[in-house]
């Protein structure tokens, strides 16, 4: 790989010196600006207002304009001998916990590559001293011409480094979070909470840009002079009115998705770091639905056998009225008799 910077880093004592080189690349399709009536490349051409003509690369230098207007030339030997020990210098400052470090302020990556043999025994005691220590290391240096934060941290045998904004470059979130009351209940979070253990994790190798390769499949098609890749028909969507009946519904299609029974229904984990009381269904079975059963059943047989007294009576208040009404004239003694046998 190419270095972008050489120098080295300063770690108390120690020097080590090492190459800079870029830890990513960029895979995205760059297009060119063209005339569109002709197809003719729109190129850009630079000129010196002054003598208004074209200049070449090696004719171009830098300047600050200042705030009356006027330009004052800056050497590239005018910044390399900057009185700052960071000009060509890695200069390690601290030794932190990585959490201490906010990802807001990462900023582009780089391989340290060491420098020569020498380089091969100080670079390797600072690479096992992170690893043993769980610490990433921060630095400044001087990149570009500005000088920058670092973050030193290992990466297999490597040593990366990740460059760092400065804590004043990070915005305030100030404005960006809702500025309504939203409560959100305790079922609510159980089943985003599901949704999150059914769509599970992913290994990011597997993931790639799926734009780029539909690009290139546009850019291959018209190439050929073939029918371009139509895009598929977007999925019906409308605004989601029940919170719930859209959470259960992805937790669905989650399961779908991956190969599981379309009728089973979400399981639903209680949040473990939640201690308030939360709305759970009443339970069915245990004591007190016992209790429950057992008084209605009790109420239900005292009820019968009430009405089947209550039945047994009248059945024979009624019998021995039409007895006491056929021996009324005979035996007037008897019906007094039957009176008392039936209360």
């Amino acid at each position: 790989m190419r270095s972008i910077w050489n120098g080295a880093i300063s770690f108390g004592l120690v020097s080590i010196p090492i190459k800079l080189v870029n830890a990513t690349e960029s895979h995205s399709i760059s297009f060119r600006q063209i005339h569109t009536e002709d197809g003719g490349r729109i190129r850009y051409r630079k000129f010196c207002e002054l003598e208004d003509r074209e200049v070449t690369q090696g004719e171009i230098g830098k300047g600050y304009e200042d705030a009356d207007g006027s330009i004052i030339p800056i050497t590239d030997e005018d910044l390399s001998s900057l009185p700052i020990p960071t000009a060509k210098t890695i200069e390690i400052v601290a030794f932190v916990p990585a959490d201490r470090i906010d990802p807001l302020q990462m900023d582009a990556a780089y391989y340290l590559q060491a420098s020569g043999a020498p380089a091969a025994k100080p670079y390797t005691l600072l690479r096992e001293a992170l690893k043993r220590s769980n610490k990433v290391a921060i630095a400044k240096f001087a990149l570009r011409g500005r000088e920058r934060l670092g973050m030193l941290r290992v990466v297999g045998d490597a040593i990366a480094m990740h460059g760092l904004l400065w804590p004043d470059e990070v915005r305030a979130p100030e404005g960006v979070a809702p500025d309504t009351n939203v409560t959100v209940r305790d079922k609510e979070l159980d089943l985003a909470d599901a949704l999150m253990d059914t769509l599970g994790e992913v290994d990011l190798e597997d993931l790639h840009d799926e734009y780029r390769e539909a690009v290139e499949e546009v850019i291959a098609a018209k190439a050929a002079g073939e029918t371009l890749p139509q895009a598929p028909e977007p999925a019906a969507g409308g605004k989601v009115l029940d919170l719930m009946a859209a959470l259960e519904n992805s937790v669905r299609a989650a399961r779908e998705s991956r190969g599981e029974e379309p009728g089973e229904h979400a399981e639903v984990q209680p949040l473990p770091q939640r201690k308030t009381a939360r709305a759970a269904p009443k339970q069915t079975g245990g004591k007190k639905s016992t209790s429950t059963a057992k008084k209605t059943a009790a109420k239900k047989t005292t009820a019968a056998k009430k009405s089947t007294a209550k039945s047994g009576q009248e059945t024979k208040k009624t019998a021995a009225k039409s007895t006491a009404k056929s021996t009324a004239k005979k035996t007037p003694a008897k019906k007094s008799t039957s009176r008392k046998r039936s209360a």
